[in-house]
């Protein structure tokens, strides 16, 4: 089993949504760094996951209702009187939300912090895409 700081290969290819097949190609090719663990099963460094773009689920405590969460890197963060806007890049989600300035300046979001934003809401509207 891996450890807390990487992914099994099967893991790791999830995370950054290519086959198994593909990272042996890219640990081949020098654009993919893993190690051995124990028993000799290939593993993955969350860093690597991370240089290249890939997300991995933030854990979820069972007791929190909500289990919408989206894990990334503030990109911005616009205060205005009590309010906030906060900007979060998680993996090819962008996730904007409103929240007071306390908030943000406890829990010091700026620029380049990582986050977690945790989504829970009553409705969620669905619209289909064109096929044009």
């Amino acid at each position: 089993m891996a450890s807390q700081g990487e992914l099994g290969i099967g893991e790791a290819a999830k995370a950054l949504g290519v086959s198994v097949d593909t990272l042996r190609r890219w640990e081949r090719s020098g654009k993919l760094t893993t190690t051995r663990d124990a028993a000799n099963r290939r593993v993955v460094p969350l860093s690597e996951i991370e240089r290249l773009g890939g997300h991995t689920a933030a854990p979820v405590d069972r007791a929190f209702s909500a289990r919408n969460r989206f894990e990334g890197t503030v990109t911005s963060v616009e205060v205005s009187g009590v309010i906030a806007q906060v900007e979060i890049e998680a993996g090819p989600h962008h996730v904007v939300s409103i929240i007071t300035r306390d908030a943000v300046e406890e829990l010091g979001l700026r620029p380049g912090a990582r986050a977690v934003a945790t989504v829970k809401a009553t409705s969620v509207m669905v619209q289909r895409k064109s096929d044009a």
